[in-house]
């Protein structure tokens, strides 16, 4: 055993990696749905292990822990939530107050100290908005903060390389804001199918100013019921995972209405985020009629959208907009 042990090593300083790193054990990150595990993954790559506890397609509001979930928590190194506001969130806050899970809890504070913010619900109430907040690049930006922090507490040895990791993801996703916004004039809005759409499309300058369903807890409307506020609209946004009944209404307020329509990703699994970021931006850019800035490809041009957004994996977002600005 000792002689593989001593080849080991031998074999590693000959290829130039060290022994400690090699061995290095990587934090679990444990994220309550898919789309933080996209953020986390984007961020942080292969310098952690992730696992997600609600699969794709179950409801995340009627979600409970099982019992070999609790045992995962309790591994892991940092747990990432949507903020708190899920079950599944707030029965993980319980064991974390009561010492059964003692890895890193990130939640709602530790989001708004790094930029996080709730939209307000402008169709009802004014109430603050917890439903797909990952689908605004800020919010997203404050989750991989918030993350990268609570990685360089546990495992400090590390610090420069997660924030180094960070920066870049950061860079990504100013870049796609930078790619993006700016094609809609001012005083759009759109009626939106659920509450999370609102995410998808504020950061893009396109006020959600009614919802066919209001609330988690609020039965939907008719079609008709919506059909002033859509007619005084200037586009429809549903979300593609919503119940088959949602997005028949959807498509059937864009045709009585007679305004165009967008379907937008809201819970995904196994894509980076900043690509469904940047494809969410176009649909509902073609959809209002918003044409994205680009070069014809086969007179040897680039897409400019595409260079920000794709290609800025090693290059700051100073470098990519003076390379931009020569172009």
């Amino acid at each position: 055993m000792k002689a593989r042990a001593l080849l080991l090593i031998l074999l590693l300083a000959v290829m130039g990696i060290p022994f400690s790193e090699a061995s290095r054990a990587k934090p679990l990150v444990v994220v309550s749905i898919g789309p933080l595990a996209s953020i986390v993954s984007e961020a942080f790559g292969d310098t952690v292990d992730i696992a997600t506890l609600i699969p794709l397609g179950a409801d995340p509001h009627e979600y409970q822990l099982t019992a070999g979930q609790v045992e995962l928590l309790k591994k892991a190194a940092v747990i990432v939530t949507t903020g708190g506001h899920l079950p599944v969130e707030g029965r993980m806050a319980d064991l974390k107050n009561e010492g059964v899970i003692t890895g890193e809890l990130l939640l709602i504070d530790d989001y708004r100290l790094e930029g996080f913010r709730y939209l307000p619900e402008w169709w009802y109430n004014n109430k603050d908005n917890p439903h797909g907040t990952w689908l605004d690049p800020d919010n997203a930006v404050a989750i991989a903060s918030a993350t990268e922090k609570a990685l360089e507490k546990v495992d400090p040895t590390n610090a420069q390389e997660y924030r180094s990791k960070f920066e870049k993801f950061r860079e990504k996703v100013e870049a796609i804001k930078y790619a993006y916004s700016g094609f809609v004039e001012k005083n759009m809005s759109a009626v939106i199918d659920t509450p999370p759409v609102q995410y998808a499309i504020e950061w893009l300058g396109i006020r959600a100013v009614a919802s066919i369903k209001p609330e988690e807890e609020v039965p939907a409307q008719g079609v008709d019921q919506v059909l002033p506020r859509a007619r005084g609209s200037d586009v429809i946004v549903y979300s593609l995972q919503s119940p088959d009944q949602l997005k028949k209404a959807a498509l059937e307020l864009s045709e009585k209405s007679e305004k165009p329509v967008a379907g937008i990703t809201v819970f995904w699994e196994g894509k980076p985020y900043t690509e469904v970021l940047r494809e969410n931006a176009i649909s509902v850019l073609k959809a209002s009629e918003k044409e994205v800035i680009s070069i014809n490809k086969s007179s040897g041009g680039f897409d400019l959208a595409y260079l920000l957004s794709a290609l800025l994996a090693g290059l700051s977002l100073g470098t990519a907009l003076g390379y931009i600005l020569k172009s």
